[in-house]
């Protein structure tokens, strides 16, 4: 039975956050309000649920800031190029997932970035899926430029919020974060949309949440096969209706250094530094099927992996980088979740770095 590799890109195949660096970069305090605008997206996307919006939308948010620095598209495609940083193994895994099988690229990441990782690993940019803009296509006023400098400044000194665990309504939070959401709200649904760049927001779509779910359903439609066929890679927020639509269809779904979010929808999880152990559990899934890979997770050891039917010279890569200790691959049960949940997190951070592993 033919099957179709589908993989998140910021996270399971490089160790990039590419739009938290554009605004780092470009926007004065742009760390601080980019940090601050990913909460509030948790915030809309998993707590309230805001009609309409999608996890991954800081993306969105984040644009008016960005095009008020005056960084144009082709800034963009060269910081993206030369900000590259690949998850080690990840052209060795893609070479070999696509000599098994058609593989894609479901990524919130703008396509400036996603274009830059295909040119340098050699990745058909036409199987990818990405937050489709150009900024140089959008006009801003000298005043508009000025408020957004204000309110980027003003959004910077915001305490960050934090989100009970049990939180479901806007009442849940603090009266001190009820504030800041209700002033973040006012900030992005009443000041921005008067502006002309304000359009942005309606002409943009991040590929997040529901739009990664649409692009796996497209994916498998194209192919003519059933979702039962798709192992999908993911690590955050934005991969969550993925991670259910394949789960539920039968597909496999594999947790990369994911945050909590990823960990509590995904079925495997893998903390590693090395992406041959996704090729290693690519290659078991499309040669043998499910059953047999998640087999594999259950006897995760040195000894099953020399006898496994996986291909050699991808265990001997994996075992070579390995050979002390395998790095963490478990399937996820209710019992061990929230332990897992916790050491991915971490785990995440030490090999992204703590202000992009934190991100939502």
């Amino acid at each position: 039975m033919k099957r179709v590799f589908v993989s998140d890109c910021e996270g399971p195949l490089t160790k990039n956050d590419n739009a938290y660096e554009l605004a780092a970069q470009f926007v004065h305090e742009g760390d601080k309000v980019f940090a601050r605008i990913s909460k509030y997206d948790d915030i809309l996307a998993d707590v309230l649920k805001k009609p309409g919006y999608n996890a991954g939308d800081t993306l969105k948010l984040i644009l008016p800031f960005l095009k008020a620095s005056g960084i144009t598209d082709s800034q963009m495609q060269k910081f993206s190029a030369k900000s590259l940083i690949l998850i080690a193994g990840t052209k060795e895994t893609l070479q070999h997932v696509r000599s098994l099988t058609e593989a894609f690229i479901v990524s919130t990441s703008y396509e400036h970035y996603i274009k830059a990782l295909c040119e340098f690993v050699h990745f058909p940019f036409e199987n990818t899926y990405c937050t489709r803009m150009s900024l140089d296509k959008y006009g801003i006023t000298l005043e508009e430029k000025a408020k957004l400098e204000a309110i980027a400044r003003e959004i910077a000194t915001l305490p960050m919020i934090t989100i009970p665990s049990e939180a479901k309504t806007l009442k849940d939070f603090s009266e001190k974060d009820q504030q800041i959401i209700k002033r973040l709200d006012e900030i992005f649904w009443e000041e921005i949309p008067t502006m002309k760049i304000g359009k942005i927001f309606s002409e943009v779509t991040p590929v997040g949440g529901e739009q990664k779910a649409a692009a796996v359903r497209g994916i498998a439609k194209k192919l003519q096969l059933p979702l039962s066929s798709v192992m999908y890679v993911g690590d955050s927020i934005t991969d969550v209706k993925a991670f259910q639509l394949v789960r539920e269809a039968g597909g496999l779904t594999v947790s990369f250094n994911g945050n909590s979010y990823a960990v509590s929808n995904a079925e495997v999880i893998v903390q590693a530094e090395n992406n041959m152990v996704t090729g290693v559990l690519a290659d078991i899934f499309f040669k043998f099927g499910k059953a047999k890979a998640m087999d594999l997770v259950e006897t995760w050891t040195h000894e099953n992996l020399r006898n496994s039917d996986i291909n050699p010279t991808l265990v001997r890569h994996l075992l070579s980088v390995y050979h002390d200790s395998l790095p963490n691959v478990q399937t996820v049960t209710p019992k061990n979740m929230e332990a897992l949940s916790k050491q991915s997190s971490e785990f995440r951070k030490k090999v992204r770095g703590e202000a992009v592993g934190k991100l939502g």
